[in-house]
């Protein structure tokens, strides 16, 4: 071979190896770009979706925590509303990665900086994450329960893992998605131990503070409770950011002259309670929610829990409705509270025994804490408000939350109950009408900010 063949050959060569690497290089581009566009592991793919699972993984926890809160020392009302904020959180971050249209409150809610994630390469399964999430949570939230309320906690765990474990036959699916739960719940829990009203449910009447004293402030309207519940429960962190601002309008000024708008405020409720109907007396009676009951808070999440319940939904929507009824009703109490120890006013027996009639008593007991505003028109107003944005204007439905106890009531929307709700403290006796309404308006305003997170995409 001459030079000029050599030259000839080597230059064809050297034009064909360029050509196949060109072509395998194109082939692994085009194999690498086919993998990380269709063949990239997902949640959806993985793992079957949230809305495949059943509810009452989530209602039956509901159910017994309602039993919990009954049972369970210093649970007062503002109390169980954090904690069932608390854990319809921890539910909802369980099982969202299963929910394709949805996304975590990760980054959006006051305070809440960082959150276990799951490996979305491997299979989960929302339903044991959501079952290891909740009991973990609730096994610290109730950690004051009595042994037989403890027991109970541990049986639901141990029966819904059974049932789907069964389902599943897994052993890699069921340890991985219990270990994501449980880190969900402990997240949940160190995240709820920064916001102020840790562990509560000990120390409902400190003995450090200090009553104010002056001119129609709140006075002791109990011989043995001399301390107001909760006095610090204002200066929780909220939810929402913007519900540490969101308050009551400032309740009428403050006098007992009989031509003031006060002394008419409290003629008023001395005037209803002589004059009670039978049909007042029931719903006074209704929503009183008092001692070793469901509290008010556990009242308005049974009633989300009825609905949620006969629209017989799944897993994912239980998971954010809880999650936004929840928040609200516990942003509700706390800006609730703050406006108790801001104005720190005068309950309705005080000012009318001093100023009307000395002799006169209320129909239900009068709490020990300051009267504005209202903790239940507060709390009806904030889960009245969000039931009615998920579910619409005008739903029927009957509250059957003391049947054996109270018959149950019907209400054609969400808005009704709340507002006989509201008006059930006026007939008790123990709010005046400016707190019930200013209660509710402000629970509702609450509830518009924690609807205006980022829940889907």
């Amino acid at each position: 071979m001459n030079e000029c063949s050599t030259h000839f050959f080597y230059k064809k060569f050297y034009i064909a190896v360029r050509s196949l690497t060109f072509v395998v290089l194109a082939a692994v581009l085009f194999t690498s770009c086919k993998d990380k566009t269709t063949e990239e592991p997902t949640p959806t793919t993985l793992s079957k979706a949230t809305s495949e699972f059943n509810a009452d993984i989530a209602t039956r926890w509901t159910d017994l925590q309602l039993q919990l809160i009954k049972s369970t020392p210093g649970y007062a009302p503002p109390v169980a509303a954090r904690t069932l904020g608390y854990t319809s959180l921890a539910l909802y971050e369980s099982v969202v990665y299963g929910m394709p249209n949805n996304q975590s409150l990760l980054g959006q809610l006051n305070g809440l900086t960082s959150l276990p994630k799951p490996d979305l390469t491997k299979e989960y399964n929302w339903g044991l994450a959501a079952n290891a999430a909740l009991s973990t949570l609730i096994t610290e939230m109730y950690a004051t329960t009595n042994d037989a309320n403890k027991r109970a906690i541990d049986s639901l765990r141990r029966n819904i893992e059974s049932v789907i474990r069964i389902a599943i036959d897994n052993q890699p699916v069921t340890d991985r998605s219990n270990m994501f739960g449980a880190e969900i719940g402990k997240a949940i829990w160190e995240y709820s131990k920064t916001d102020g009203g840790h562990q509560g449910w000990s120390n409902n009447f400190p003995t450090d503070f200090k009553v104010p004293v002056g001119i129609g402030f709140w006075e002791p309207t109990s011989a043995t409770q001399r301390i107001p519940l909760l006095p610090y429960w204002g200066k929780n962190r909220t939810f929402s950011a913007l519900n540490l601002t969101t308050n009551p309008t400032a309740p009428t000024a403050f006098s007992f002259k009989e031509n003031s708008e006060m002394f008419k405020l409290a003629k008023e409720v001395y005037d209803v309670n002589k004059a009670l109907t039978t049909e007042q007396k029931a719903i006074a009676n209704f929503w009183a929610d008092g001692a070793n009951t469901i509290t008010p808070p556990g009242h308005h999440f049974n009633i989300a829990n009825i609905i949620l319940k006969k629209e017989k939904v799944k897993l994912d929507k239980v998971a954010e409705v809880y999650a936004k009824v929840g928040m609200a009703v516990n942003d509700a109490f706390v800006a609730c509270w703050r406006g108790k120890y801001t104005y720190n006013l005068m309950r309705p027996v005080t000012y009318i025994r001093q100023a009307i009639s000395p002799n006169w008593s209320p129909l239900l007991a009068t709490p020990p804490f300051p009267e504005y505003a209202s903790g239940h028109s507060s709390g009806s107003g904030a889960a009245a408000e969000t039931l009615t944005t998920i579910f619409g204007d005008n739903y029927a439905f009957t509250d059957n939350t003391h049947t054996g106890k109270f018959p149950d009531r019907s209400f054609k929307s969400f808005y009704e109950y709340a507002n006989e709700a509201t008006i059930s403290r006026l007939y008790g006796g123990i709010h005046y009408r400016q707190g019930n309404e200013n209660g509710q308006t402000n629970g509702k305003e609450i509830a518009k900010n924690i609807l205006k997170l980022k829940f889907t995409k």
